[in-house]
């Protein structure tokens, strides 16, 4: 459970400031600082995701937390967004980046900072962390970053071993539309909302057009890239990932290619969360104390030997019942001294049995869960028998007088198939099968045919021709049981997860040229401890939420006589909030997923977003709709997106856009 601190060693006050950038845009900040004449270092989060209200209660239970600990903790709107001037552009674009920069060097030169800087933030402000820090301002001396990626093709929401992601590259770019089309707020930014909003809203593009136009890893996806040149981060680096989070891979990547010296990892059981947060599935840790001592260390020179931790300590999950929520998951945290790891040693198991045809029905998927879990109740994957169903798989039997299997790390597969057509993917699922039949999704991952010699090209497969095809899964701590069984499911399809390419004719896998390769952990006794979770008091935001149980999370429909498939998802971001401000806040969001299990050019992704922004003491009342579509066909893909703004119930904005963008590689 997470402490509640009222009582720090300073005193503390926060005040909205607004930032110069070099071109003389505003960007929109708070500060919160402690009451002392002496400088202190200053800490920043940086990202677009409205500090006076989205990230408001979140940013309570850390910003104040810092600041009483003798620190500037900083939370920054990117520009174009909430009440920062300017106008929005992609995600990690130049402009972002450079004023991140500008940014850290002005919170250097305040009288109040030392001059030494720290960065922190989850998803985007973690990208920012790593991507800023790969611009190596002199000012930043550490950061730490929570969820985020190093590789923003291949590990991002965007392409999956070079598929297209239909469930995130779909609902994350129709959420950023959504996102991007909110007003100012006129408490915080004045007189000039308005003509700032109409503004922003006619340089709206949607960020699916430019997503879906570069299908394979070019200059566009390099760009912020930070495994494009390691070298170039010249900063400390905390990175801290959970298994059940999709950038866990990072963790594991800079911990092999950053200097001991400067780099420490952990990865928990958590989802896309803090660690702190408590949200499903835990345990939690006390993750403020944790990073307190990484800055103490790098920002104040203290004693305090956080570069003797070991390089990386991860939670192994003992064997559990699939669920689509655990409150706390059974396991235990381990120590390794490098990655690779000297414990870690791989185990390669062989295929058996005769050619295989693999030609799985394009619901396959249905059941793979959330692909972004926030610890709502139905995110996890549940029982996988029925995906096993449609899927090729090998099992291997874990002794039941043997020792339990335990593995850290990144299985590998490498699979002799055979395809009748030149497009097409492979998806491996690792799976845990319990005595009972009941199988638990451990781990996953996919790749695209044409993206086999690199993610930088599409080369079609040679039709008729036996190939190997090599994939990694996702990296995973897990123990398998005597008695249980480790299965490798293989299938064709995977939706809405993976788009299905157009012929989707799946393929003949030969056992002889296959194989698992699993990275097992010998067993040892590691005496790794966090602190109990802590936190500030919170802001006070209550929650009147009308449309609890209107709806449930996850939600499938089958029409049994036109053979579709249709999985209805609500987010649950939000829902209402209202403020101590006065802020009336409401999202409400649904996600559609339709697919013929015959046909992979039927499918269809959906999404809509309503927020309203209400402020009764001043009668300001603004709502934001927006719909999002991609179908395709053979040879493209056809997005269609619309928004409709309303201030008072009037509509001021309303746009559409419609798009054919060609297949090339996926």
């Amino acid at each position: 459970m997470t402490k509640i601190r009222t009582e720090f060693p300073y005193e503390t006050r926060h005040e909205d400031v607004r930032i110069p950038m070099p071109d003389g845009t505003l960007l929109y900040a708070r500060v919160w600082r402690p009451l002392t004449e002496e400088p202190v270092p200053a800490l920043l989060e940086y990202l677009p995701y409205r500090l006076t209200d989205w990230t408001a209660p979140r940013d309570w239970q850390r910003h104040p937390w810092y600041a009483g600990h003798g620190y500037a903790s900083v939370r920054v709107d990117v520009r174009g967004h909430g009440n920062s001037e300017g106008l929005p552009g992609d995600e990690y674009d130049a402009t972002e980046l450079a004023d991140g920069v500008a940014v850290v060097h002005w919170l250097a030169e305040q009288p109040w900072c030392t001059g030494k800087v720290g960065m922190f933030g989850i998803s985007w402000g973690g990208f920012n962390s790593l991507q800023i820090a790969a611009l190596a301002p002199e000012p930043l001396k550490a950061i730490v970053t929570v969820c985020s990626t190093d590789d923003r093709y291949d590990n991002d929401v965007h392409y999956m071993g070079g598929s297209v992601l239909g469930v995130d590259m779909h609902a994350w770019a129709a959420t950023m539309l959504a996102f991007v089309c909110r007003p100012p707020d006129p408490r915080y930014a004045g007189e000039e909302w308005r003509e700032r909003w109409l503004s922003r809203l006619e340089s709206v593009e949607p960020f699916i057009h430019t997503w879906l136009s570069h299908q394979t890893r070019d200059d566009y996806w390099k760009h912020g890239s930070v495994c494009e040149d390691y070298a170039a981060i010249r900063c400390a680096v905390l990175a801290v990932g959970g298994w059940h989070d999709p950038y866990r891979d990072t963790v594991l990547r800079l911990a092999e290619h950053l200097p001991q010296d400067r780099f420490r990892g952990i990865i928990g059981p958590w989802s896309h969360q803090y660690p702190d947060r408590g949200l499903p599935p835990g345990p939690a840790i006390g993750f403020l104390q944790e990073t307190l001592r990484w800055w103490d260390h790098h920002l104040k020179g203290t004693a305090d030997d956080v570069m003797g931790e070991p390089l990386l300590r991860t939670w192994i999950s003992e064997s559990h019942p699939p669920a689509t929520v655990y409150e706390e998951l059974p396991g235990r945290w381990v120590a390794d001294p490098s990655w690779p790891s000297p414990h870690v040693t791989p185990v390669r198991y062989a295929f058996q049995g005769e050619h295989v045809v693999v030609d799985s029905p394009q619901q396959t998927g249905i059941d793979a869960g959330r692909f972004f879990p926030f610890g709502n109740d139905a995110d996890l994957p549940p029982d996988q028998r029925d995906e096993d169903a449609h899927s090729a798989c090998f099992d291997f039997a874990v002794p039941p007088d043997g020792a339990p299997i335990e593995i850290l790390g990144r299985p590998g597969i490498r699979l002799h198939l055979m395809t009748p057509a030149p497009t097409g993917q492979i998806v491996a699922r690792l799976c845990d099968i319990a005595p009972d039949g009941s199988s638990t999704l451990v781990t996953r991952g996919a790749l695209n045919l044409s993206a086999r010699y690199g993610r930088d090209r599409a080369v079609d497969a040679q039709t008729g021709e036996w190939e190997t095809y090599d994939l990694d899964l996702n990296g995973i701590g897990h123990t398998f049981p005597p008695g249980h069984r480790v299965r490798l499911a293989v299938s064709s399809a995977y939706w809405p997860w993976i788009w299905p390419q157009p012929d989707a004719a799946g393929f003949t896998l030969d056992p002889a040229g296959s194989s698992l390769t699993l990275p097992v952990r010998a067993h040892t006794d590691d005496s790794v401890t966090f602190e109990a979770p802590e936190q500030s008091p919170p802001l006070g935001v209550s929650s009147p939420d009308t449309l609890e149980g209107t709806r449930p999370e996850r939600l499938v429909l089958r029409d049994v006589a036109k053979g579709e498939w249709t999985l209805q998802v609500d987010p649950k971001y939000g829902g209402t909030r209202v403020y101590p401000d006065g802020l009336e806040f409401t999202e409400d969001a649904v996600e559609t997923y339709t697919i013929a299990e015959d046909d992979p050019l039927s499918a269809r992704t959906r999404s809509e977003w309503t927020i309203r922004l209400h402020r009764p003491a001043i009668a300001w009342d603004v709502r934001v709709e927006t719909r999002s579509e991609i179908t395709c066909d053979a040879d493209a893909f056809h997005t269609s997106d619309e928004v409709v703004c309303r201030e008072d119930g009037e509509v001021v904005f309303h746009r559409t856009w419609e798009k054919r963008i060609p297949r090339t590689a996926g």
